[in-house]
């Protein structure tokens, strides 16, 4: 525990944190504002956290293996072990979109777990075999890819008819290969696209690769203060040049995980991290870090245990819907009633049910803390 890096820990928990509020309204219907995401081009605070989780894995698997990789270590058997865990977090992902139907032929195949297990297990060798200008050109090489395809090859939308770099719902090439490869099980809520489709997994893996990169200046012989400086530096480059993507290439857009996205997204995730790491880890008076380490010792527990509390949330989300009283109302609706009753605003109402949750399952979280549970694949 002593020589864990609080700030990666409470970035990971600060995603988490967040996760579990966008993902649990009170009432879609009347979802607090700052927690929607943005309806297609352009993005919110709730773009932020998928893309935080991505990064972080990176910032990590840089941690875990690129170091032991480069200390001699067997690096097939890393892969191996690699492998496992990635597809672990890809079942535990199918098996939530089973509940409560438990419909093969309606199962949604995409997911956020699949796209993290998938992003782990391409992003793996990569790490493994490859110095930081070898994952900054895969990097690239995967984002060129994906734009290529999307831009430069005619697709058939839903209705049959083709187009040619066309970014709307549905009508993308990503979608066509979605449909081609998943049909009838994909979001049901769009049906002819997913946001966790086949294609943007490209992406999805080059912002792990970005996470990546950033763990190897963590790992770097160079001075705290210039890591953090190298992170603000490189945090604004990549908003930049996620501005100039979003201009001269295609549209920061989060469902489809454009290279502009991925550019924006990891340029403030090196920005909220360098501040985490100055805070808790960097800062030359211990008096300051140790300040600091209270006030963020919340986010620490939870991001202790963020897949396991992410897992956990989807689940208990589904019981409180499908669980139903002898009245007929579910168990969500019977327990937002007093909610209700406050009179607040439909959306204040719905944020504090939102809130009320994160604070359960930090409550679990402090718990499986407090017990020394970290549960892991």
């Amino acid at each position: 525990m002593k020589d864990r890096l609080l700030s990666l820990d409470a970035f990971r928990g600060l995603a988490i944190g967040a996760m579990l509020l966008v993902n649990n309204p009170g009432d879609w219907a009347h979802v607090y504002p700052p927690l929607l995401h943005a309806h297609w081009n352009g993005w919110t605070f709730t773009d932020w956290v998928f893309p935080f989780f991505v990064f972080i894995a990176g910032m990590s698997m840089a941690i875990s293996l690129g170091r032991r990789a480069q200390a001699g270590a067997d690096r097939p058997a890393l892969m191996a072990r690699t492998a496992r865990r990635a597809l672990g977090i890809v079942a535990i992902g199918l098996a939530l979109n089973l509940i409560p139907g438990f419909d093969l032929a309606t199962l949604r195949i995409p997911g956020v777990l699949q796209r993290l297990g998938l992003c782990a297990l391409l992003s793996a060798p990569i790490v493994l075999w490859c110095r930081p200008r070898g994952v900054a050109l895969w990097a690239a090489g995967l984002m060129a890819v994906y734009a290529a395809v999307q831009l430069l090859v005619p697709v058939p939308d839903a209705d049959g008819v083709v187009h040619t770099g066309l970014l709307e719902p549905g009508k993308d090439a990503g979608a066509w290969l979605d449909r081609l490869l998943l049909d009838g099980h994909l979001w049901k809520t769009a049906r002819t696209w997913d946001p966790e489709g086949l294609l943007s997994t490209l992406p999805a893996v080059a912002s792990q690769l970005l996470g990546v990169l950033a763990g190897h200046v963590l790992l770097s012989a160079r001075q705290p203060a210039e890591k953090a400086m190298t992170w603000v530096v490189a945090g604004l480059a990549s908003l930049w040049l996620g501005q100039v993507l979003d201009t001269v290439l295609m549209p920061i857009n989060k469902s489809l995980w454009t290279p502009s996205f991925v550019f924006a997204m990891a340029g403030w995730a090196l920005l909220v991290f360098a501040v985490f790491y100055w805070l808790l880890d960097a800062s030359p008076r211990p008096l300051e870090r140790e300040r600091w380490a209270r006030r963020a010792h919340p986010l620490v527990v939870l991001g202790m245990n963020a897949l396991f509390l992410f897992a956990l949330s989807g689940l208990l989300a589904k019981a409180l819907i499908f669980i139903k009283l002898a009245d007929g109302h579910s168990l969500g609706a019977a327990l937002y009633q007093p909610i209700l009753a406050l009179g607040l605003a439909p959306e204040n109402a719905s944020l504090l049910r939102a809130v009320l949750f994160v604070l359960a399952m930090y409550a679990v979280a402090w718990a499986m803390y407090r017990k020394h549970w970290f549960v892991k694949l």
